[in-house]
């Protein structure tokens, strides 16, 4: 029961998203299927779980439609509540995000934003061309109380397949910036974004420099830079040169002598040591300083880091880099154990998407009234994976606040568990399933929640509170 009455304590802070309690209930009631539920089928998997009455899927289906649940707002009020329930990593007192993008495969040939995708991944398990939704997330560096990195997932947004306008010119880093400081502007901190090598671009480092934030990603292998120029003794005609001499930074790693040998700080890594080489060196596209950092690992290999800040030590630009895989880690959990992506909301009046028809879908000679159906139906995918992102970073709360509440209240085996360590999100799924039937019957009766899912559950399909009764 400790287990839901702090599941429930944090589910209240998010009140001020809705407009009208009957819509705080019904989201509490997603939240809850989104956090309980085994298998990953959309919104009746809700009903399933939490052994409701099949009335309620029209509910459901319309607290994800409707705007009295604020999106932006319930961003805001997650991102908050995520800087109070967990311990952010810092880097000279400046918060660290991850971001990253994942693609999520869709048949529904009604959905809006379905596009053809392409996949580069070395999994022979992916295939190259999907049809799907593009999204980009971000999410929040967290460690656990034994020191135990990970990702708290904050928002995650549709970034390709709809243009509304001719004039959009907008591309997909320009959307991740947007996305990254309304998340920063929220926390009120300085931040260092880490993210992979597609982001490694000025569209993304001017503005965070602007801001005052920073930027450590990988750079390509065929990176240039160039020393600043010399300044001359007397000053001739014309323009003072800016760059000097132009480098291949992969030739810099024929410099054996130049390169020093350290332990390697990455997470996880012991034993290890590493050859690296750090360089301050002009970066064209964004006309300054940038440090690169060439790691040469014994047994990862070769690999080019950069970092918009200069005051950052070499070691700690590779170390924080590692912890970029932290996001991809939280992909796999929102995917296989919370269903994050798993919705399946058509539009009836939509234009069917077909091969021929498989890129970008159009909008700009479509009718005002089409394109708000269209924004309905984004606006309900966002809510779905937003309240996601929240069942997740909830679950994560529990497995590292309340980790013993958790081993206790799992009922069930499995031949890697270790007590000691905070579980994962599966097992504190299973936990809150097994322990909701105590916690609806042992609740006061003036428990709004709990009354609220009494009031709505078929007796018939819910064992445990039939031998309760």
């Amino acid at each position: 029961m400790a287990l839901w009455i702090e599941w429930i304590r944090c589910v209240a802070l998010l009140r001020p998203a809705c407009a009208r309690k009957a819509t705080f209930m019904w989201m509490s009631l997603a939240l809850a299927g989104l956090c309980i539920r085994s298998e990953l089928a959309g919104v009746t998997s809700f009903v399933r779980a939490l052994w409701l009455d099949p009335a309620t899927y029209r509910r459901l289906l319309h607290v994800l439609h409707t705007p009295a649940l604020h999106l932006d707002r319930l961003t805001q009020l997650w991102i908050r509540l995520a800087l109070e329930l967990f311990r952010p990593v810092t880097l000279d007192g400046r918060l660290v995000f991850l971001a990253d993008g994942i693609k999520v495969s869709k048949e529904g040939k009604r959905m809006p934003a379905v596009k053809k995708l392409h996949q580069e991944s070395g999994n022979n398990n992916k295939p190259e061309f999907i049809f799907g939704h593009s999204f980009q997330a971000v999410s929040l560096l967290a460690k656990g109380l034994l020191g135990q990195p990970f990702a708290v997932p904050l928002s995650s947004r549709i970034h390709e397949g709809l243009i509304f306008s001719n004039r959009d010119k907008r591309t997909l880093l320009d959307k991740l910036v947007v996305l990254f400081l309304g998340i920063v502007e929220v926390s009120g901190t300085p931040a260092i974004l880490v993210a992979d090598a597609y982001y490694a671009s000025r569209k993304i480092i001017l503005p965070l420099l602007g801001e005052g934030h920073h930027l450590i990603t990988r750079a390509r292998i065929n990176t240039t830079a160039w020393e600043p120029a010399s300044k001359p003794e007397k000053r001739g005609r014309g323009r003072p040169r800016i760059y000097g001499e132009k480098f291949h930074l992969r030739d810099l790693f024929r410099q054996k002598s130049r390169f020093l040998s350290a332990p390697s700080p990455v997470y996880g890594e012991q034993g290890i040591e590493i050859s690296y080489r750090c360089v301050d060196l002009l970066w064209r596209p964004v006309g300054q300083l940038v440090r690169f950092v060439l790691v040469d690992h014994p047994q990862r290999g070769r690999i080019i880091l950069m970092c918009s800040d200069l005051t950052i030590e070499p070691l700690q630009v590779l170390e924080f880099y590692g912890y970029r895989f932290k996001i991809e880690v939280g992909f796999k959990q929102a995917l296989r154990t919370l269903g994050a992506y798993a919705y399946h909301f058509w539009m009836s009046d939509m234009t069917p998407i077909t091969r021929r028809r498989s890129g970008n879908q159009h909008l700009h000679m479509k009718s005002e009234e089409y394109r708000n159906q269209v924004r309905r139906k984004m606006d309900a995918y966002h809510r779905y994976v937003q309240l996601a992102c929240v069942a997740q970073g909830l679950q994560q709360h529990l497995a590292v606040n309340f980790r013993a509440e958790v081993w206790d209240h799992f009922k069930s085996w499995m031949r890697t568990m270790k007590p000691e360590l905070p579980p994962s999100e599966a097992v504190v799924s299973q936990a809150l399933r097994d322990s909701l039937p105590d916690f609806l019957l042992d609740a006061p009766q003036d428990h709004e929640l709990a009354k609220f899912i009494l009031q709505r559950i078929a007796f018939d399909r819910c064992p445990a509170m039939q031998l309760a009764g």
